[in-house]
């Protein structure tokens, strides 16, 4: 067919939108699909066509029926200067929102520990998740599911092992409801944020465990024990991802000149909102704003955005001590990666470059685990920042000068 008629069968809908790879280049399938929309939208889609993205390395892997790009503002702050196990330095921070005063206000932050010294930050546990759900014929049944499983550790180990060159099985966690059986199984994955991963190596274990226990059925490989992109206590209690914690202590007069508070005003704020505010409304996070500065670096930087939901559960600690104000940040469950998904986008890798961590790190899962330490102590920087204005009531009148 030619070109015209391509683009007129497409506007007919005798021809589908994903089935328009296999007759012409991805190039060119991206241009006709956005000229068929537009002739049925009425849309010119001037901004979204113009991209250095490369289709031919997204199409397939990252994206399907593509018609173009959008394009998010990206600002940075910093810099920040971190100590960690993995990341030590200085860090000038990616942030792509279009949130005003966002960035403003971590840099802020970042200027502050700047002058008192710098964010120390530990990962205590990394481990992926995926929990597939078993229907046994009876209690019975599970038990032995259970047995079977405590019984045969290692084998199921090998047989995720096969299915990756990069993945280990760590763990293995029984939970039960009547004669449902949930086998939460924790992951290693290196320096990807590694779900494919975790969800092949777990297809793998699945066949293992149906083929040696009758009466068992699996539902889903997947079984919401996991959890993935929702909040979940679970996730908040035992981890998944990197469980990360950051903690700096800022002088009372670094307190004073650069944020413009009152270090007791801010601990009062933490307390009355970020805590008791918190856990009156029921929320699994207790925090100013964590899930703002990890959704920014996180489009920055080529992440899962819908992770940010199990991020958002971080708990804020501000405490006055002899030193001056102590801060810090603990993140359960930030699942991040520097290999895989959104990190080979040409601008999102160019961001990774800035913080000096595309792609694998050596030893392997370094790079990832960097990240994750940047991405904490950035968070400690942003919940420093609008701490201290809400603490000296400046929130209103930022947000009228920055982000109307």
């Amino acid at each position: 067919m030619s070109r015209d008629d391509i683009l007129s069968e497409l506007v007919s809908g005798r021809l589908r939108f994903h089935e328009l790879d296999r007759l012409v280049g991805v190039s060119e399938a991206v241009r006709l699909r956005r000229e068929a929309l537009g002739a049925l939208t009425g849309v010119g889609f001037e901004h979204i066509s113009n991209s250095s993205i490369d289709a031919g390395g997204l199409v397939g892997r990252n994206i399907e029926n593509m018609i173009g790009a959008v394009q998010v503002p990206l600002g940075v702050a910093g810099p920040l200067p971190v100590e960690g196990e993995f990341a030590s330095g200085d860090f000038y921070l990616p942030l792509a929102t279009t949130e005003g005063a966002l960035v403003a206000s971590v840099n802020r932050g970042c200027a502050a520990i700047r002058e008192a010294g710098h964010v120390k930050v530990h990962i205590f546990q990394d481990m992926m998740t995926r929990a597939p759900v078993f229907r046994c014929e009876s209690l019975e049944a599970a038990l032995g599911l259970i047995k079977w499983v405590g019984e045969n550790f290692e084998r199921m180990k090998a047989a995720s092992g096969r299915t990756t060159r990069h993945g280990e099985l760590l763990r293995v966690e029984p939970f039960v409801v009547g004669r449902t059986v949930w086998l939460r199984l924790g992951f290693d994955t290196k320096d990807a944020m590694g779900m494919n991963m975790v969800t092949i190596a777990s297809d793998a274990i699945c066949d293992l465990v149906l083929s040696e226990n009758s009466g068992v059925e699996l539902v889903s490989l997947s079984g919401n024990m996991c959890v993935d992109k929702k909040p979940a206590a679970i996730n908040t209690l035992l981890g998944r991802g990197k469980t990360v914690v950051a903690e700096t202590v800022i002088p009372e007069r670094v307190v004073s000149s650069k944020l413009k508070a009152d270090p007791m005003r801010m601990v009062e704020v933490n307390y009355r909102k970020n805590l008791l505010g918190s856990a009156r409304a029921g929320a699994l996070g207790f925090n100013a704003h964590a899930a703002n500065i990890i959704a920014a670096i996180f489009i920055a930087c080529g992440q899962d955005v819908a992770h940010v939901v199990e991020g958002s559960t971080a708990i804020t600690t501000v405490e006055k001590t002899g030193e001056g104000l102590y801060l810090a940040v603990t993140l359960p469950a930030l699942e991040v990666g520097t290999v895989g998904g959104g990190t080979r986008v040409e601008t999102q890798r160019e961001c990774l470059e800035m913080l000096g961590l595309a792609g694998s790190g050596e030893p392997p899962g370094s790079n990832a685990k960097m990240l994750a330490e940047i991405i904490a102590s950035a968070v400690l920087a942003g919940e420093t920042s609008l701490i201290a204005a809400q603490a000296a009531h400046h929130l209103a009148e930022a947000h009228k000068r920055l982000g109307r």
